[in-house]
């Protein structure tokens, strides 16, 4: 398999923790491949979910959005563009502000470890 994706991105080094080490070779070009897994787009973004009666932010819902498809070495579209949308909520109180910048961090690579699994599971799905 053979994984496609923008320079830094998140989900592929998860990808690639994850069946290191399994049945899956991972091919550095796409040619060596008989599996290419394309992340079309991969972004994080968040919103604001609650506030407080003065208009204080007092918690998010962070966003982590991935595009992607697969195919087969001759071009065949195995897997159709498939979005994933996954979701969670981080509460923002006042203090320790250095610490709940490392823990919004956390849960992003969280969220890319699960787009990860998610991806995976639906390639299985597909080939199997």
């Amino acid at each position: 398999m053979h994984i496609q994706a923008a320079a830094g991105s998140a989900v592929r080094t998860a990808i690639e923790d994850q069946v290191r080490g399994g049945s899956v070779r991972l091919a550095s070009d796409a040619s060596d491949a008989r599996l290419i897994l394309r992340i079309l787009s991969e972004s994080r973004s968040n919103r604001v979910a609650a506030v407080d009666a003065n208009g204080k932010i007092l918690a998010y819902e962070l966003h982590y959005l991935i595009r992607f498809d697969a195919v087969a070495a001759d071009g065949r579209l195995l897997v159709p563009p498939q979005t994933l949308d996954l979701i969670r909520n981080f509460d923002n109180p006042d203090v320790e502000v250095l610490g709940k910048q490392l823990e919004e961090e956390m849960i992003y690579n969280d969220l890319a470890v699960d787009a990860a699994d998610r991806i995976l599971m639906r390639l299985r799905a597909v080939l199997l």
